[in-house]
């Protein structure tokens, strides 16, 4: 049930080789074959599917680790980064019950993360803000994927608080103090997308508590331009492909 963490590997289906060997095909086919067992069933409604799409990415990489260490009523969970992943991320946490803390270095992006889920937000580049935290936190779910001080937030967190780290930089984060860790016994973690079944379980929690992406449909001829906005930290908060626009192409 958790695929994912295969120890033999696993097939990557965004046109990427199977480690090793042939390459995948068929991401933006009309028609697929799959295995029975690795269909998903969607119970949102019909005019929500492009707005459910990300979550098969977003939605299980920020679920699976927030229900993997219990996050719920009476813990106090921190998200860093308010993109494409952390926007799922404070809407499940929400959902879960927890109170929810953003950190953001984007004063721009506090009301949006009210809108969102967020209890409270914190700009994380604000000392004074940040150090009003200090021991507060429970869990922190990192969704950021450039290098940055992780100690920064390791001194949020409660003892036995987690840093799970879900965003993937192209470089490692700089090193980390480890009195950090071992002083409270903190945790600095990971967390993978997530197998078929609870991949379902997030598709069906979503639908109860009405969670879809905030999501900018495109056509397909547009897919330069949104890549490069999507370098430049331009999109509220997923771009998805209008899959009639490849058809008429």
């Amino acid at each position: 049930g958790e695929e994912q963490y295969c120890e033999n590997g696993f097939t990557g289906t965004y046109n990427g080789p199977v480690f090793g060997g042939e390459n995948t095909y068929g991401g933006y086919s009309q028609t697929i074959v799959v295995k029975e067992s690795f269909v998903l069933q969607i119970r949102h409604a019909a005019d929500d599917l492009a707005r459910v799409a990300p979550l098969l990415c977003a939605g299980i990489t920020t679920y699976s680790p927030l229900r993997h260490w219990r996050v719920g009523p009476g813990t106090t969970v921190g998200i860093v980064g308010l993109g494409g992943l952390g926007h799922m991320g404070v809407k499940i946490a929400h959902a879960l019950g927890a109170t929810v803390v953003l950190f953001t270095t984007s004063p721009g992006k506090i009301a949006d993360g009210r809108r969102l889920g967020a209890d409270e937000v914190c700009v994380s580049t604000d000392d004074a803000q940040m150090a009003a935290y200090a021991n507060r936190v429970d869990f922190i779910l990192d969704t950021v994927a450039v290098p940055h001080d992780l100690d920064a937030y390791l001194s949020l967190l409660k003892r036995d608080g987690t840093l799970a780290l879900v965003g993937a930089p192209a470089a490692p984060h700089p090193a980390g103090n480890v009195f950090n860790l071992i002083l409270k016994r903190r945790r600095i973690a990971g967390s993978l997308i997530g197998g078929i079944r609870e991949t379902q379980e997030m598709l069906d929690f979503c639908a109860e508590h009405r969670i879809v992406s905030d999501i900018e449909v495109i056509p397909i001829d547009y897919i330069n331009v949104a890549y490069d906005r999507m370098l430049n930290s331009d999109v509220k908060y997923r771009f998805v492909i209008d899959m009639a626009s490849l058809r008429d192409a």
